[in-house]
């Protein structure tokens, strides 16, 4: 589109406006149309106070203008889209690709609507018919590969997103063991070149002792799946880096005979406590496009529901780990820990340099950082810098706690076996459920918890965020 002819002299004279940061106008191109296909879609944002600290400062700017405009876009029912980017003068050409990736990211995130669930005039309702999205930099802004690698990488993770989100947004009644282990298989049936998948049922869980994982799903009419989804790149050579992504996948957590009960029990929103699991999947397939070379992924999911039957594990129940280990069970619905344990000893025989396990873990958590932050825990120095440095890079926020292991360990142990599944005390549940997880990884292998429980779900838009995913794919690919 041309740029608008000018505005009559007598609504320019010496004024001046200002937007808040993201915000977008549309702007007539005809004086006197009403035709949408006249008009150019403008975004208008100013300068902050992030902005002084480089271009790691202008993600949030640069993610709210990629929405911002991603709903202009949709307002209009614009067909193309063309934005020229304002990048900060004398930042690098890294940091120019990340802003870039950023607001693309965004942009497209922003576009995508699930409507499964509806029908009438909200499921019909026409959609953006977006064909294009064109991205310019100002002179001296970079290269084309400065645009066209970080616009394709931002399409790759968007699509993993996407995948999390919607797998999180799908009701208990529609995703289940088996439908996730089926989206497992689809997408390794899709991407054969680089993916692989092995799903295992109840008899092969038992025939591996997992008395932990199978305590938890024993009391569902829906029997537990054992997912293994293996990532290895087009070129594979054996010399890979081997890393392993485990995600909790308790597809609906009714407490158990510890039933999630009153108001702010959650109950109804318990879908989301797949959201680890949808997070490693939706970087799987993020993965599928990307195809990174150098690294082997071994994505886990021990995918269950805990519910309440006359076969539900009780509390004072002794479960065996596969790893040999009895744990005490104190409370049913600390049954994330159960399955993750199993899971965590899964991952470890696939002998993986590097373990992060990611789960919507502890309600503890949310009370510590809110619902924005996702906690990280491990003991070790390099694993939580590498983690902290992606979730940075793909504006994440994560915040390290301690495991805090002299202090706390004595809470975990049990009279009756060698673990409880709770601690003895009513404080620092995240970190005492980090340190239980820890009964389960060998002190030889780097390993990391994330526990996304408050940012899995966004309440402002009362839907799933895909949080964890842009950090896993950042972590994975920079291996």
């Amino acid at each position: 589109n041309s740029a608008p002819p000018p505005a009559p002299e007598d609504s320019t004279k010496s004024k001046t406006f200002c937007l808040p940061q993201g915000n977008v106008v549309s702007v007539r191109t005809e004086r006197g149309s009403s035709d949408p296909k006249d008009r150019v879609t403008v975004g208008i944002f100013g300068a902050s106070d992030t902005q002084k600290e480089g271009g790691k400062g202008y993600s949030e700017v640069f993610a709210g203008l990629g929405k911002s405009l991603a709903e202009a876009a949709k307002k209009e029912k614009a067909e193309t889209v063309a934005v020229s980017l304002p990048v900060p003068k004398g930042i690098s050409e890294k940091e120019t690709s990340q802003i870039v990736q950023t607001f693309a990211e965004n942009f497209l995130l922003a576009l995508c609507e699930d409507r499964r669930f509806l029908f009438g005039e909200r499921a019909d309702a026409p959609r953006c018919p977006l064909k294009s999205l064109e991205i310019w930099l100002p002179e001296g802004g970079g290269s084309g590969d400065t645009i066209s690698a970080p616009a394709s990488r931002a399409a790759a993770v968007a699509d993993g997103v996407q995948v999390a989100r919607e797998l999180v947004n799908a009701p208990p009644n529609v995703c289940n063991p088996q439908s996730l282990a089926a989206y497992a298989e689809s997408l390794a049936k899709e991407n054969p070149d680089v993916m692989n998948v092995k799903i295992m049922d109840e008899n092969q869980i038992e025939e591996m002792k997992m008395g932990a994982y199978m305590g938890v799903a024993q009391g569902s009419v829906y029997p537990p799946r054992l997912i293994h989804l293996t990532y290895k790149p087009p070129s594979a050579s054996g010399g890979e880096k081997k890393v392993a992504l485990v995600g909790k996948g308790l597809t609906f957590d009714s407490g158990g005979y510890n039933i999630k009960a009153g108001g702010g029990s959650m109950i109804e929103l318990m879908k989301f406590d797949m959201g680890g699991a949808a997070a490693v999947l939706g970087t799987a397939k993020a993965l599928t496009q990307l195809k990174p070379e150098g690294v082997e992924v071994h994505i886990i999911i021990a995918a269950c529901e805990n519910m309440i039957s006359q076969t539900a594990m009780r509390p004072g129940d002794i479960l065996k780990a596969a790893n040999g280990k009895t744990i005490e069970v104190i409370n049913t619905d600390a049954e994330g820990r159960l399955t993750l344990a199993d899971a965590l000893w899964y991952a470890q025989e696939q002998k993986p340099e590097a373990i992060v396990d990611i789960a919507t873990l502890t309600g503890a958590c949310m009370v510590a950082l809110g619902k924005k932050y996702g906690g990280l825990m491990t003991p070790d120095e390099n694993m939580a810098t590498d983690l902290l440095n992606a979730a940075g890079t793909r504006n994440e926020l994560f915040w390290r706690l301690p495991m805090a292991t002299g202090e706390y360990k004595e809470l975990m142990k049990s009279e009756a076996a060698n673990l409880r599944n709770v601690g003895t005390k009513p404080y620092g549940g995240a970190i005492t459920a980090a340190i239980f997880l820890q009964e389960f990884v060998s002190d030889k292998v780097p390993w990391a918890h994330l526990d996304i429980a408050g940012p899995v779900w966004d309440d402002k838009t009362n839907s799933p965020s895909g949080f964890g995913v842009r950090t896993l794919v950042e972590w994975v690919t920079q291996k």
